[in-house]
């Protein structure tokens, strides 16, 4: 979208151009609450010219011709409404994003995770996992830099789960196909041993990887169907879009689904607040572990 093609009017509005008719303030207050209500996502009113661009799409698909008509089409829930959340929620990342996240996983996770999987199950949760590309990036790590070190998983139980609420994204993590701008993000070493030519000039992640992982749509402030404890929850740069109620409420349910030991690997700009903190110990730049016997 090109921020030239809308203008903000004299009452807050975001005027009609190029990209669609105007969205005036009272129908971006209606959205911002369906979004808050929805995915607990907080739009100010520096996102209307965002929002004005992303939905005037939705507007020109349904042939309307006013936000007004279009707000009136997602006050009750249905099909459009969930589509309008998704089309709003902000779908970035690459292959081996904060780095130093994956170096600790790999030199203080791992060791311990290959112990307790002689014992037990083991789950690893991906929280907003957009595309995937930090799904396969644990799942890389687990492998190894080549196909040698992979044989402690052939008979393990280990599993990892990728959610996000955007359909769209999960299918690309099932897909499991990267074109080659953003596998230029992956070392060398871990490219070589775990991708494999696609169409095109795609690639395509290695069976060994793929089998590792399950995908599927999750809204995290609704209801979890996971029973077990997690080892490990990768849950980067999602808590940015919400404000600290939602944000602590968040943590807390991610803490609780935890186990003892596990750790909780968050994004650099954001922390830890409200009850969750109590029960988690720092142990790196933004990467937290549950303490033995913690509750909150």
């Amino acid at each position: 979208m090109s921020t030239a093609s809308v203008l903000a009017g004299p009452d807050g509005s975001v005027e009609s151009g190029a990209n669609g008719p105007p969205l005036g303030s009272a129908e971006f207050a209606a959205i911002a609450a369906i979004m808050q209500s929805d995915a607990r996502i907080h739009l100010t009113d520096i996102k209307k010219t965002l929002v004005h661009g992303r939905l005037s799409r939705r507007l020109r698909m349904h042939g309307l011709t006013s936000f007004r008509d279009y707000v009136r089409m997602v006050q009750s829930p249905g099909e459009e409404r969930a589509a309008m959340v998704v089309a709003l929620t902000t779908n970035h990342t690459h292959f081996f994003r904060e780095n130093h996240h994956f170096e600790h996983f790999r030199e203080k996770v791992i060791p311990t995770l290959k112990d307790a999987v002689r014992r037990r199950p083991v789950r690893i949760w991906s929280a907003g996992c957009s595309s995937g590309e930090e799904v396969y990036t644990i799942a890389m790590c687990l492998l190894g830099k080549d196909r040698g070190q992979a044989g402690w998983l052939r008979d393990a139980d280990l599993k990892l789960l990728a959610t996000d609420l955007a359909p769209h994204v999960v299918d690309s993590v099932r897909q499991a196909t990267y074109p080659d701008n953003v596998v230029a993000a992956i070392p060398a070493d871990y490219r070589k041993a775990w991708l494999r030519p696609a169409a095109g000039s795609d690639h395509e992640m290695a069976p060994e990887a793929r089998a590792l992982v399950t995908a599927h749509v999750l809204n995290l402030f609704e209801a979890w169907p996971m029973r077990q404890q997690y080892d490990a929850i990768f849950c980067r740069n999602v808590m940015i879009y919400f404000d600290d109620r939602a944000k602590a409420e968040l943590e807390a349910r991610l803490v609780d689904q935890l186990a003892p030991g596990g750790h909780l690997y968050i994004g650099h700009s954001e922390r830890l607040v409200g009850p969750a903190a109590a029960v988690m110990k720092g142990c790196g730049q933004t990467i937290y572990v549950k303490q033995e016997g913690g509750t909150r």
